[in-house]
């Protein structure tokens, strides 16, 4: 029995045609919607693509960007199938392959909400991927004058001044690295010498953060230099004080600024996910009203829509059963593929030096021993097929020409015990 059955006349089918006609020209605007989105992203990441530690942040907004124009191309073709549905005989044309279709519309309506998961998801990679690329970042700070580095301190600091934020959890991660150049110290300076010496690794470390930390808003000047140092300023204290810096890590601004990208780009695809739902099942209804009329000729009599032909738990027992013989069948195929890439490599081997005489012989001759086995060849057959051919040559194997004929009857009996051997496996 068919699932949610709906009763059509040649007015309902019309206005049904209509409808998904419409609609499926907006899921193509939609499509184009998802792909401008994957764009946006994609843009949006490169802008900061020197603060990522690495490329797979590029994966959503790529996928993005091939789903949508799958969707732009199989919702064109939707719309112009439910607009030659009008005519019986424009739809003929299309009528075989719409099950296809059909089912090629279902998995990508599934694989367009993977695709909206991801975009909720991506967030906690992407916690990762900043943290150690901000990282690095702020490690290349001062080598302005490295290729590949000299515009990292130009990033950060445009980063820090956007984003209003400063370091990688606060400003503190700057007190842990040298961000000043060598070229820019005074190495005969006493506190320049005692600051290397102190350090282990002979670094030139303060407590103090670039000026792109400051924030303009604070009424007191911008106090970047030893600001842990209470005496080093009037009226100062770091403890209790309001600092002028920006106190949130720049991984946390950079986290919630594409987090909310990503979110509104997941609810966006969502939204076009059920509209992909909606326009096929509306195919599916447009498709089984025209194929259930008595007499396609009278295009005015009734007819049967319905989503399935039969029932949920029927129809998931036929794919089953369907699932099943097709892995049976490929184990009977792989047995046999095995069986005639031994006897086919073997024959070859044989062949092998009359190959530069007979070589469209030899050809024809593989083709009808295949063609026997009932066999699809496949990489197995070929590596077999190799290894006999390499073993012959190295052994200096050499065959009579008048063995052809005695080979051919050695395969068609191969053919008839395979043929039973694949009966044996498939009962």
């Amino acid at each position: 029995m068919a699932l949610m059955v709906v009763k059509f006349d040649l007015k309902k089918r019309v206005k049904l045609a209509q409808t998904v006609w419409f609609m499926y020209w907006f899921a193509v605007l939609a499509g184009i919607l998802v792909l401008s989105l994957g764009l946006f992203f994609k843009i949006e990441l490169r802008k900061r693509s020197e603060l990522m530690d690495n490329n797979e942040s590029h994966f959503l907004p790529n996928l993005l960007i091939l789903m949508g124009l799958i969707a732009c191309g199989i919702n064109a073709f939707g719309g112009k199938v439910c607009y030659d549905s009008l005519d019986p005989v424009k739809f003929a044309k299309w009528k075989p392959m719409l099950k296809y279709f059909l089912v090629f519309c279902v998995c990508f309506n599934g694989l367009l909400l993977l695709t909206s998961l991801l975009c909720f998801l991506m967030r906690i990679p992407l916690q990762f991927t900043l943290a150690e690329g901000i990282k690095n970042g702020m490690r290349y700070y001062k080598d302005t004058d490295t290729p590949g580095r000299c515009y990292m301190k130009r990033t950060l600091d445009l980063m820090q001044m956007e984003f209003r934020c400063c370091g990688n959890d606060n400003f503190r991660d700057w007190f842990e690295i040298q961000w000043v150049s060598n070229r820019y110290l005074d190495f005969s300076a006493k506190e320049v010498k005692d600051r290397i010496g102190s350090n282990v690794d002979g670094q030139y470390l303060m407590d103090g953060v670039p000026f792109s930390c400051c924030n303009p808003s604070s009424p007191r000047p911008c106090i970047q230099y030893q600001m842990t140092n209470n005496s080093a300023h009037y009226s100062y204290d770091h403890y209790t004080e309001e600092l002028n810096v920006w106190k949130k890590g720049c991984r946390d601004a950079l986290l919630s600024y594409y987090g909310g990208i990503m979110n509104t780009i997941g609810a966006l695809v969502v939204l076009v996910t059920m509209l992909e739902v909606a326009v096929t099942v509306g195919l599916q209804y447009v498709n089984s009203s025209l194929s259930t009329l008595a007499n396609p000729e009278e295009v005015e009599s009734e007819s049967e829509g319905y989503l399935l032909e039969k029932t949920v738990k029927e129809t998931f027992t036929d794919i089953m059963a369907k699932m099943k013989a097709m892995g049976k069948g490929g184990k009977v195929e792989e047995g046999g593929e095995e069986a005639v890439a031994t006897f086919v490599g073997l024959v070859v081997a044989m062949q092998f030096p009359l190959m530069d005489t007979k070589r469209a012989d030899t050809f024809q001759f593989v083709k009808f021993i295949c063609k026997k086995m009932e066999v699809k060849i496949g990489p197995y057959f070929y590596c077999h097929w190799a290894l006999f051919i390499f073993e012959s040559w190295k052994n200096g194997v050499k065959f009579c020409p008048r063995q052809h004929e005695f080979l051919r009857d050695v395969a068609e009996e191969q053919a008839v015990g395979n043929s039973k051997h694949a009966e044996e496996i498939g009962s």
